[in-house]
Formats: C-alpha cells, structure tokens, sequence
C-alpha cells in the first residue's frame, strides 16, 4: 500500500494549514500560520488579504509540515486538499498549489469537504488516544459507537449530521455517509459570537475573548431565550441566509432542530442601548486598540459587572440552545454518539455542560483537541483516508466550490 502518508493543505477561510498524517489515524506533522493579527483591525475576514496571506504562506507551511514530519514529497501517498465550501479566493490558493504537487510528482489528488474535515478531527483524535488504526465502526465498546450525530459549530457553520462509516470488511473504506439534520437559518454560532464581541469593544476572534471573561459574570443575569422557529413558508425552497454551505431547503428539516443565532445578536444590542453601555464599549475599543498586544486580562480590568454579566448571560445562552437541540435531535435520529467539532467546540462551558448532559443520557460524546478543533490541515488528510483506500481520486479537472455541501 506504501508508506501511507498524506499531505493535507488547508485555505478555507483564514488559515494557511499543512499536516501530513499517516493511514488517518496518526498526525506526523500539523503546521498552521494564523491570519488573526491581519484581520483584527477589521473585526472580520477580509477576503482579499486572506487569498494575500495564504499566497504568502502556502509553500513556508508545506515545506514545514514534511520537515517536521521527517518524510518528503517522493514518500507520499496522496496529497489531500480541501475543495469548499469557503471563501473562493483562499481555496484556490491552496487547490492550484495542491494540484501543481499531484501533477509535477506524479502523486493522487483527493478532494475535501471541509465540513468533513471537522467531523474526522474528532475520529483522528479517538483514533490517536486509542493508538488504532482507520477501523472506527464499534466492537465491543472499542471506539466510537456508530452512527454518531455531528454538531459542526464554527464562525462560518452551525450544522449536524448523522454520521455513518461505510464498513467493508470491518474497516471504513471510501466515503461516509452523512444525512443533514439541521443547521443554522441565519448567523452561524461562531459569527454571533464574534459581532457579539465587536458590539462589546472586545478582540477579533470574539469566541476566545468571550470565552474567558464569562467565567467572571452572571450567566442568569440577562434572560435570554429563543423563541421556536416556525414553518416559514415564504423561505422554503430558498437557500439559508448564511455565509456557510448550500445545504436542503427548509421544508425537509425538522423546524425543531433549526437554529438561529441573529435574534440574539440583535437582542444583546437592544440591551446596550437601553442601559447606556454604547458609550463605555467604544471606550473600552479604544482603549484595546491603543495597547501593542491586548489580551483578555486586559479587556477584564476594562469591564464592569454589568458587562461581565450580559457576555456570560449570552454564551450561556447560546451553549444551552446548542446542547438543547443537538441531544434531541441525537434521540430523534438514534444516534449512538455525540461529535462536537469546530471552533466554537473549543469553549470551555460548552464542553462542561455536553459532557454533563452526555453523562446523564448515557450517551458517549467526543470533543477534539483545541488543536483540531480550529481549522487545520490534518482533519483533511485523516478524512481523505478513507476515500485513499477505495481509490477514489479527484484527478486535475478538481474545482474550488465556495458552496460545496455534505450530505
């Protein structure tokens, strides 16, 4: 079979990432250049500069990955790159790069969903905490029991998934199924929680920022709710209203496993207002982007109780929708595990309160390491595996899809 090494390259959005991981069960290498201190002025992704800094970081990250992993470009099996969805201009750098390697040595070419990739950041953490190989479908407690409800939660996706390995002769060979059982209609978790941060005065990426300072307030000091999302006949057929993937129209999704997350984006901002804080964020804005290097500790001494308050009484309240609607719908599809993957499963009180609710259900739920669980290039290369064994290459003719869907 050879040596069983794949590269992946990762340029979905703002992150320049090569990993290479041997048979989709050991990480060799995992090297990632940020672009935070690039966007951080703007509060956001600009997409130019991003397909700037990817152009800059493509080549330093590969060379790296295969330095560190001791191997080079003659030793690989595949080289592995993810396809879409993202932004279009990030994803070409990484692709032409990716298809220029393939083709000048001669290697496979396979192509990745990048939201499939978060999902085989969790199957390649099980597998490297058990020192097994690509078999994932349960034996006798070994692994994670299957199939498994994935909740993929970043700045760009708020998704789940049944998960199904395709087992062939005991073995997860070529590509899994994946069945869509919600996402988000509007805001991603991961964006609320970045405007969140901004309208605060707070640090780019807003997760992180948040994330800490919740542990200092209130989280029931603020009632925030979510109101029920019904049949809105007007959007069904449409596509959702969310930089993330294409994914089924309205109509054949359980209303009750939608989310929504702009309701209160929008209702964190009316309590600004009506309590007189727009005056005291923009001065702790200034007062951030006056210092070299801000951390959280710093935007601590610069809130109040009120602020402190109103960020843990917002997470709290956006961990709990999460973990209301993923473990019903777990219930409702049979799900015999739980995945949480994605930026936003780097947070602290969301992966206290999953394994709690877990515990109490009986059911097994895994989280990545905070490595894997940001965007990296060896969640792609783990989830190419699969596809390496049943020989399924993308070939040259491979196009970036900034809308590319699972399921």
């Amino acid at each position: 079979m050879g040596s069983g090494l794949i590269l992946g390259i990762e340029s979905s959005c703002d992150e320049t990432a090569a990993a290479v991981v041997e048979r989709g069960a050991f990480t060799k290498s995992s090297i990632v250049a940020s672009q935070i201190s690039t966007h951080a002025p703007y509060g956001g992704v600009v997409p130019e500069l991003a397909s700037r800094e990817h152009l800059r970081h493509v080549v330093p990250m590969t060379r790296a990955a295969l330095e560190q992993a001791g191997c080079g470009i003659g030793d690989l099996d595949s080289i592995a790159v993810t396809s879409g969805p993202g932004l279009a201009g990030a994803l070409l750098v990484g692709m032409t790069y990716a298809k220029a390697l393939a083709f000048a040595r001669g290697i496979p070419l396979i192509g990745v969903n990048h939201l499939e990739g978060h999902i085989h950041a969790v199957l390649l953490e099980d597998r490297q905490r058990r020192g097994a190989g690509p078999d994932l479908v349960s034996d006798e407690g070994s692994g994670l029991p299957m199939p498994a409800l994935a909740l993929v939660v970043s700045g760009g996706h708020t998704h789940l998934f049944l998960a199904r390995p395709p087992a062939v002769g005991g073995v997860a060979i070529g590509n899994w199924r994946y069945a869509l059982v919600g996402r988000t209609l509007d805001d991603a978790a991961g964006e609320a929680f970045d405007k969140v941060a901004k309208l605060l005065g707070l640090g780019y990426p807003g997760g992180p920022w948040i994330d800490h300072l919740a542990q200092y307030g209130d989280p029931r000091a603020v009632p925030f709710g979510f109101a029920q999302i019904k049949n809105k006949a007007h959007l069904e057929g449409k596509l959702p209203r969310t930089k993330g993937a294409m994914t089924a129209p309205i109509a054949d999704l359980d209303r009750h496993f939608l989310f929504s997350f702009s309701g209160i984006k929008t209702a964190v901002l009316r309590y600004v207002e009506v309590h007189g804080m727009r005056a005291s964020c923009e001065a702790r804005q200034r007062a951030l982007m006056a210092m070299p290097n801000p951390c959280w500790r710093d935007a601590l001494s610069l809130c109040d109780k009120q602020t402190l308050d109103l960020i843990a009484s917002f997470q709290h309240a956006v961990v709990g929708d999460l973990l209301r609607k993923t473990f019903a719908a777990a219930e409702a599809v049979g799900a015999a595990s739980v995945l949480v993957t994605g930026g936003v499963a780097a947070n602290r009180e969301l992966r206290v309160r999953f394994t709690a609710e877990a515990a109490e259900r009986g059911l097994p739920v895994a989280f990545p390491k905070l490595a894997l669980s940001t965007d990296n290039a060896a969640m792609i290369a783990a989830a190419a595996w699969p596809r390496f064994l049943a020989g399924e290459f993308a070939g040259l003719g491979l196009e970036a899809n900034p809308r590319l869907t699972l399921a």
